[in-house]
């Protein structure tokens, strides 16, 4: 890991059997910005009986020819970047949250499963990971979106306090793309408590804007667009980032099964966003 004094590295989840350039590229870029390395993590399921060990080794020569892949994709991208190949023993969920700890961004590629897929599958990872680790985690899917105009990053707000880790985050984010950012709450309607619209809307107002004030402060350039949605939070985070640089939203955080600490919000975005999608760990859980 990190030795003292030495920057935390953005970590790639690595999966050999599908190697995937965009995500590759996402993450180079994105430790270049930082100026800081580029860990490449490939997780390898101890096994111990005879046949066990053949698939470990296998698994293990596919895992190096898959690094040394990357390694050449990234040379090809940022020149110079320093790049530090890791094969570790271990499910990959466990490994990348272990790697997560000592982490400034974890970025991880998606096979598109779908939520019963993922409760079936051994080979879930976005999920458990968005819901564990202890660094901001960047799912990847789509290529970013060429440029049309000034680019921009949506950030989901609640007024909790992993939202307000997720606002901050989201800023930064944006700041350093030279991107506008989109803070957006969501809300659904009451179905039976009588309420007065326009007083509620103009509470989320006020609420969103005390929210997001530290962003103008701490990024004086920053163009910050506030507004307040109805309708379902996954669907409406999904529409308006269509076409963002991301969409970010911080994590529920609580115990219980691994899709309920993720939060549902999170977890749709996964299934539905049409941009990188970044979970935020609550501030407690967030390494200083």
């Amino acid at each position: 890991m990190t030795s003292t004094g030495e920057r935390r590295p953005v970590v790639l989840g690595v999966d050999a059997l599908a190697v995937n350039p965009t995500v590759v590229a996402w993450a180079a870029d994105e430790a270049d910005r930082r100026g800081v390395p580029l860990r490449l993590v490939h997780a390898v399921p101890e096994e111990r009986r005879g046949e066990g060990k053949r698939r470990h080794g296998s698994s293990s020569e596919s895992g190096g020819a898959a690094l040394d892949q990357i390694v050449e994709l990234v040379r090809g991208r940022v020149a110079g970047l320093k790049t530090v190949p890791v094969i570790a023993d271990g499910s990959p969920a466990r490994v990348l949250c272990r790697e997560s700890t000592q982490a400034e961004l974890l970025v991880l590629g998606s096979r598109g499963m779908s939520r019963l897929e993922e409760i079936l599958s051994g080979y879930s990872v976005t999920v458990p990971v968005s819901a564990q680790a202890r660094c901001p985690v960047v799912v990847v899917r789509d290529p970013e979106p060429p440029a049309d105009g000034r680019p921009w990053v949506v950030v989901g707000v609640d007024g909790s306090p992993s939202s307000v880790t997720a606002v901050q985050f989201a800023a930064e984010f944006a700041a350093r793309r030279g991107a506008a950012l989109r803070a957006a709450w969501v809300w659904q309607v009451p179905l039976i408590v009588p309420f007065d619209e326009k007083v509620a809307v103009e509470e989320l107002r006020r609420q969103l804007h005390v929210a997001t004030a530290g962003c103008v402060e701490q990024f004086p350039d920053l163009e910050l667009e506030r507004e307040v949605l109805r309708g379902h939070p996954v669907e409406e985070l999904a529409r308006v980032s269509e076409g963002a640089l991301a969409v970010v939203v911080g994590r529920r955080g609580h115990g219980g099964f691994t899709g309920m600490r993720l939060g549902s919000v999170p977890h749709g975005l996964l299934h539905r966003a049409h941009c990188p999608v970044v979970t935020v760990p609550p501030p407690a859980e967030a390494e200083s």
